[in-house]
């Protein structure tokens, strides 16, 4: 009896020591950790992005087209690895692991580009000053160039998908820990409030990246120019893994794809079964206690083929007495897969954003090129800055949202957020229009210009025509995005599956992905199809209609914009039972918000 009471009081005793070890991880105190990893990734990766069409055109002389469709490739890649790195964090690895090693791989992939610019015999010689040609860089050359991209694209695969995820994971599990109540507004706040400083953050490392870096490049030279970025990753890595001891580190709940396709298999072996009263389907609490450990998701009226799935029938059970998982599914991981099915439809609306916005990084810049860029007699704006106007605009409209407006929305709609995620996306794309269609008017401008001044035939010639007529399409761009990325990551993370998490992430860079090539694809049709007389994207845009090529950008924009409206429309919201104490069950209704104001949206349920 003794014993017992020994073995008993040593299980409290560590217990006790296991509750006090969590209450030290998570919060706010981790932020610094992980935003200041990603403040440098992001540094790391616009430092070069933002002026890689330079380096493409004047370094390695590779001729405009191509060199756009490789900067849209490159971002197409390296926001597809995303998909593929959210679905390893969340099988096996875990997210902390996830970025780590992501980071390595694109601190190695920054080491091979920096020796690209540096070593003379990774890149073309300088052209002649007179010389009508310049010598293109060789097939060796544009390989190690590829090389160096393929590894920081592998290394975006690991740290975009998991670092908002993760750093949200500190804030919600420890609101989780410390109230007993996981759905509620003071639960909540701070969670989304991660959200616009995480955005704050990125924001912030652009602005630096756009100025300093592509200061260096223009003035110092590409070698210092892509050094200080590489050295900014070593900083992130550091930064971040220093931090290990105080993470809430979620463990991984299995392969999210080999559940979703357990549910698919069980319900088309199922496909002739009645769907019974939804009460009838199959639960199983300690199944799913791995991956549901903020509430259990509950059963919608919508997708409901996927609902034979959680049909008991003969044969389904093992001689262990659980359930055959490719035979019989719970009703959680059914509506696992139906949230993601909802997903999808909201997030592709999100790709025509990207491909509108992928010619900020080549055809943009490559406009300011030729504009007057004089801010005093010895220093010009390099062209790549202008980018700078779209990371101000962005930073000024987070803090504005999030210190003024929303409480000013918050009166008037009462949500804690003052809008749902999907108002917030609606508003983004509707702005992001109008930064297209201001873009197609100074083009028109521009080219006018050129025509008066007699320089239609001299594309390095310095137009009589300030670099700041381009700013309004950029701010705009940076107040849509805004609106539109942190509405879109919100929306996300609320709405996806809590074990599915860094993929559903990963379902945000998959639209910048498809997006990236999307712009590709729109690039090389538009310039085949206007090739000859009256081509819209020749090399030499003062003989081009890039214009035209705006206005064909905002058709498309309408047409997603009434795609969404339409997707919203039907979109539902999924319904998560949660556990208020020891015996009480509250129902949550995910709304858009991010919370339901601590209110219930239903009785109690007995598991």
């Amino acid at each position: 009896m003794a014993a017992e009471d020994g073995r008993r009081g040593e299980k409290k005793g560590a217990d006790a020591a296991a509750a006090r070890k969590a209450k030290q991880q998570g919060g706010f105190r981790t932020m610094p950790f992980i935003l200041a990893n990603d403040f440098c990734d992001r540094l790391a990766s616009v430092g070069f992005t933002s002026n890689l069409i330079t380096y493409l055109t004047l370094q390695m002389h590779i001729p405009l087209v191509q060199a756009s469709n490789i900067i849209t490739n490159y971002n197409g890649t390296a926001n597809l690895t995303p998909l593929v790195g959210g679905l390893i964090a969340d099988s096996f690895a875990g997210r902390f692991w996830t970025i780590t090693f992501g980071s390595f791989f694109y601190q190695l992939g920054m080491v091979c580009l920096t020796l690209s610019a540096a070593l003379p015999s990774l890149h073309p010689p300088p052209c002649a000053k007179h010389a009508a040609d310049c010598h293109r860089a060789s097939s060796y050359q544009v390989a190690v160039l590829y090389l160096s991209l393929l590894c920081t694209s592998i290394g975006t695969g690991g740290t975009r998908p998991c670092t908002m995820a993760f750093g949200a994971d500190q804030l919600e599990l420890m609101n989780a820990r410390g109230g007993g109540q996981l759905r509620g507004a003071g639960a909540a706040r701070p969670k989304w409030s991660f959200f616009n400083l995480y955005f704050f953050a990125v924001e912030l490392a652009k602005l630096t990246a756009v100025t300093a870096v592509v200061y260096v490049q223009e003035n110092v030279g590409w070698g210092w120019g892509l050094g200080v970025p590489t050295i900014a990753m070593l900083a992130a890595v550091i930064a971040f893994v220093s931090g290990y001891s105080l993470y809430v580190r979620m463990p991984p709940g299995g392969s999210p794809l080999v559940r979703l396709a357990q549910v698919a298999a069980a319900a088309f072996k199922k496909r002739k079964a009645a769907v019974p009263d939804p009460s009838l389907l199959y639960q199983d609490k300690e199944l799913d206690a791995g991956i549901s450990t903020t509430g259990r998701l509950l059963h919608t009226d919508q997708l409901k083929f996927f609902d034979k799935a959680a049909i008991v029938t003969d044969g389904d059970m093992l001689p262990s007495g659980e359930p055959n998982p490719w035979r019989l599914s719970t009703v959680h991981r059914v509506e696992e897969l139906k949230s993601i099915i909802r997903i999808l439809p909201i997030c592709a609306a999100g790709i025509i954003l990207v491909t509108s916005s992928s010619h900020n990084h080549s055809f943009a810049i490559q406009q300011a090129r030729t504009l007057d860029r004089d801010l005093t007699p010895r220093f010009k704006i390099p062209p790549a800055s202008m980018l700078i106007f779209t990371n101000l605009a962005m930073l000024l409209t987070l803090a504005f949202y999030d210190r003024v407006l929303v409480r000013v929305l918050r009166r008037l709609t009462g949500r804690p957020n003052g809008i749902t995620h999907l108002q917030r996306t609606g508003v983004g794309l509707t702005i992001a229009m109008l930064s297209n269609a201001v873009a197609a008017v100074v083009e028109r401008r521009r080219r006018s210009v050129a025509a008066a001044s007699g320089l239609l035939d001299s594309p390095k010639a310095t137009l009589p025509m300030s670099v700041f007529w381009l700013v309004p399409q950029f701010a705009i761009h940076g107040v849509a995005n805004a609106f539109m990325d942190v509405g879109r990551m919100e929306f996300l993370y609320d709405q996806a599956p809590e074990s599915m998490r860094s993929t559903a992430a990963a379902l945000y860079w998959l639209t910048f992905s498809i997006g990236s090539y999307l712009g590709t694809l729109l690039v090389t049709i538009v310039h085949a199809k206007t090739k000859g007389s009256g081509q819209w994207l020749p090399d030499n845009l003062n003989r081009g209609k890039l214009d035209n090529y705006y206005w064909l950008v905002v058709a498309l924009e309408v047409a997603n914009l009434v795609y969404f409206f339409v997707c919203v429309k039907y979109y539902t919201f999924k319904p998560v039972e949660t556990v208020g104490g020891e015996e009480e069950v509250e129902l949550y209704h995910g709304n858009g918000n991010g919370n339901d104001g601590g209110k219930k949206q239903g009785g109690g349920f007995k598991y």
